[in-house]
């Protein structure tokens, strides 16, 4: 039998902090790889002597076999313990980080990437729902806060580190440079980290494993084309998979008696609460997230490791404000760290809405700092909230549950954010050649270079005014963390007592 590490008041982090490391190296591996082979791509197009469609299946691949298996991941972990299921996901992972370091064909790297995201997919959800187990409850938020920092540390991190290794090596640093922290992680994890006790497996939900991996697959798939077209045949069909799928698992996973994912958590007022305002947040962000560095290299012309530099300050406020946040969920609860963290990203989001193209790196640090520190405030603490909603016994459910949901809601949110960002430049070129216009200078007559500084301002008008948007966007987050109550936790079967309370809800 697997044991837990004990919950008691005399708990200090340096009893876990050699296991909690492998966790972080691990999770930080994994969503370093997530982003760091975007900066490749034009590169790998001339290696490869390919066209860039079929390179962003190196990219599409890789999600998609993330969000096949992440929905198996509680189940493999209450099936196999906790420990087995995160060391074999690190080896796979591992494996296809060398795969991916040797081929010669883009068809080959994109198989094994595949292979890498197989092994990816389970790390995080395994990981969140690991250190849950391992900490002592009133100290929850501190230690998650601190396994959280690489959540968003690597994204911010990775086009700075490939971005050099691309310019000044070889794209396939990216992939070599994981092999010895897997190997570390491995063997670090294989002698200190502790075992948890497996929740209930006893069924086998045969059509769950079947219709999860594929619904979320298929979604993710159809809302990142949507960034292309939500008309075209490969985000209906997409989409149309996906919805019938989710929906046959849905009905599935209501019926059976050990679902592969617990939708029944979904009957707390508290828990469904707080992931919709998760969903409204991480469309905040993703404002800032993703379309920043968009800004920067598409309106702005920075290169990509300039832009990685330039993110630096935003990466540093979050990792340094995560495990602060941490402390302060233990101490006050959830809803006004997310009420202050997205207000914060929602004041960043509004001064990106003034950038042009004159702006320097050193004009945006204040906005930047302020979306770090609201993004730190945020993420993790309302994902332990999540967690603290649901039976203990099923935290492993509920990690794989959000991490799914997350897949899809971030495709959704990058899909989304394209489609507002060509509407509004479009909006912006129409705009500026009616003026050109009326000041008798038609499109015949403007010079190649001022055509080319007017597509530039287009571009950039488009940007700043979707991070208008977002700001709005951000703030309705913020506005909804208000009804997000510290309150009650589910014991081992049932409602008790959340950490640090002793009382009912606030």
């Amino acid at each position: 039998m697997e044991t837990a590490a004990p919950r008691d008041a005399d708990f200090k982090l340096r009893s876990i902090l050699v296991p909690l490391l492998a966790i972080i190296a691990g999770v930080f591996m994994v969503v370093l790889d997530s982003t760091a082979m975007n900066v490749a791509l034009p590169t790998l197009v001339k290696d490869f002597s390919t066209s860039l469609t079929t390179l962003q299946w190196v990219v599409t691949g890789y999600m998609l076999a993330q969000a096949s298996v992440i929905p198996l991941s509680g189940w493999l972990s209450d099936r196999f313990g906790a420990k087995k299921v995160f060391l074999t996901a690190i080896v796979l992972f591992t494996i296809g980080s060398i795969l991916c370091a040797t081929p010669s064909s883009a068809e080959w790297l994109i198989v094994f990437r595949v292979i890498q995201g197989l092994g990816g997919g389970c790390v995080l959800p395994v990981s969140m729902a690991y250190v849950y187990r391992l900490s002592p409850m009133n100290k929850v938020g501190v230690v998650m806060g601190i396994m959280g920092v690489p959540v968003l540390f690597a994204p911010a991190i990775g086009p700075v580190l490939s971005g050099w290794l691309v310019e000044y090596h070889s794209w396939r640093w990216i992939f070599l440079i994981n092999i010895p922290v897997g190997i570390i992680c491995v063997l670090i994890g294989w002698f200190k980290l502790p075992r948890v006790e497996p929740g209930k497996a006893a069924g086998f939900d045969k059509f769950g494993i079947l219709l999860g991996p594929l619904a979320f697959a298929a979604l993710s798939y159809g809302v990142s084309q949507g960034s292309e077209s939500w008309t075209s045949d490969k985000t209906l069909i997409g989409l149309g998979v996906g919805i019938l799928a989710l929906v046959a698992f849905v009905i599935n996973e209501l019926r059976v008696e050990t679902p592969l994912l617990e939708l029944r958590i979904f009957r707390s007022v508290d828990f469904s609460a707080g992931i919709i305002v998760q969903w409204v947040g991480q469309f905040g962000l993703y404002g800032a997230l993703f379309l920043l560095p968009q800004f920067l290299q598409q309106a702005r012309g920075f290169g990509a490791f300039d832009t990685g530099l330039t993110l630096l300050p935003q990466a540093i406020a979050s990792g340094l404000m995560m495990p602060i946040a941490g402390f302060l969920f233990d101490r006050i609860g959830v809803r006004w760290l997310v009420v202050a963290g997205l207000s914060l990203v929602s004041g960043a989001l509004y001064q990106y809405s003034f950038l042009d193209l004159n702006t320097q790196s050193r004009d945006i640090i204040l906005p930047l700092v302020m979306c770090g520190l609201g993004m730190g405030m945020m993420t993790m603490p309302m994902n332990t909230h999540l967690i603290n909603k649901a039976p203990q016994n099923l935290v492993s459910r509920v990690t794989s549950l959000t991490n799914s949901m997350q897949q899809v809601v971030n495709s959704l949110a990058i899909s989304t954010l394209v489609t507002i960002l060509t509407a509004k430049t479009t909006v912006r070129a129409d705009e500026l050649r009616a003026a050109a216009a009326q000041q008798g200078a038609n499109a015949a007559s403007a010079s190649p270079a001022s055509a080319e500084q007017a597509m530039h301002a287009a571009v950039a008008g488009g940007f700043t005014d979707t991070f208008h948007i977002m700001a709005f966007v951000a703030l309705g987050g913020a506005v909804l963390g208000l009804v997000l109550r510290r309150g009650r936790k589910a014991g081992p079967d049932g409602p008790g007592v959340e950490p640090g309370r002793k009382s009912a809800n606030r």
